[in-house]
């Protein structure tokens, strides 16, 4: 350890079997130790997504974790200790991260241990008590906007675009100088998503003929891409409002999965993370003032509510915060 101010022992919250949000408890334990190319997170934050509820129920454990088993994949705080090869960061970096494989346990802690490479220093613009719950919906949104590869100028529609990654997306793709079209849930999700600068909001409980109606008046050629954060039957009547070899790309995990449909290319994508992503990621970022709108804040003790928070309808995210 780099650092004599990291204690030995930590408040976690963890489980020691796969179950319900009830299996998480507030808990005392050792503090990570690293391996030389890795680094020790001080949490502050973090966020709380459907990857975590699935990793509780048993569906996406990371390879190597043991019980009691700390979830979190997704944090922001400050470095407290490098490992020897570590050269992207130094102790006292403001920070964020995502890691999908983390063996140590993950960041529903006052501290983890994580691989170097997925961590990156926080940019210009994000506010530091929010940005805990960006990295992995933030990297995602960025790979679906990276597979559609739309130039300049071209109609994106985005579904679900006040949820966690749609939020993200609506930014992400203003940035790439594409003209928005932002469904959303609701007058609360609408207004969110014109605040974050969509061209067009429009609410995906409304009557769906009047829907795309809109849609058709703004891009009477039809819409060249369309980012789906929800599947179901909504999301097949909007495919009807793209062109002819436009795509429909999706995260995994999109259930319903989306229908095919002639003329249109259908394709899912993983977030992807490394040194270039977080780079590319962090220019996007820089180029202005970056939202990322939190539903509700718990702490690290009430993180089973969260769990079960995650389980009913909010716009954005949902934070714990831990230091």
């Amino acid at each position: 350890m780099a650092d004599g101010d990291v204690p030995e022992r930590m408040q976690a919250a963890a489980f020691d079997e796969f179950g319900g949000p009830e299996v998480i408890t507030p808990r005392i334990l050792p503090v990570p130790q690293i391996a030389d190319d890795e680094v020790l997170l001080k949490v502050w934050s973090a966020g709380v997504g459907v990857w975590d509820a699935a990793e509780r129920e048993g569906k996406l454990v990371p390879e190597g974790a043991s019980f009691p088993i700390v979830p979190g994949a997704e944090a922001a705080g400050t470095i407290a200790a490098v490992g020897g090869q570590v050269t992207n960061v130094t102790v006292g970096d403001l920070v964020y991260a995502y890691a999908h494989t983390r063996p140590k346990g993950g960041f529903y802690a006052e501290y983890a241990a994580t691989k170097a490479e997925y961590v990156a220093k926080l940019p210009a613009g994000v506010p530091v008590e929010h940005a805990g719950t960006m990295p992995t919906d933030a990297l995602t949104a960025m790979s679906g906007l990276n597979l559609l590869s739309l130039p300049a100028g071209a109609w994106l529609l985005i579904f679900g675009a006040s949820g966690g990654q749609g939020h993200l997306a609506v930014q992400l793709a203003k940035r790439q100088g594409l003209k928005v079209i932002a469904v959303a849930s609701g007058a609360e999700g609408v207004a969110l998503v014109t605040r974050l600068g969509a061209d067009v909001a429009l609410d995906g409980h409304g009557e769906i003929a009047e829907v795309l109606g809109r849609i058709r008046e703004v891009a009477p050629d039809g819409v060249d891409g369309l980012l789906a954060m929800a599947g179901g039957k909504t999301l097949d009547r909007l495919a009807e409002a793209l062109r002819d070899g436009a795509v429909l790309a999706y995260p995994n995990g999109v259930q319903p999965a989306p229908n095919e449909r002639p003329g249109v290319t259908v394709e899912a994508y993983e977030g992807e993370t490394g040194p270039g992503q977080l780079q590319r990621l962090n220019e996007l970022i820089e180029a202005g003032p970056f939202q990322v709108h939190v539903a509700e804040k718990f702490p690290l003790g009430r993180a089973a509510e969260a769990h079960r928070r995650l389980q009913t309808s909010y716009s954005g995210k949902l934070l714990l915060t831990v230091s």
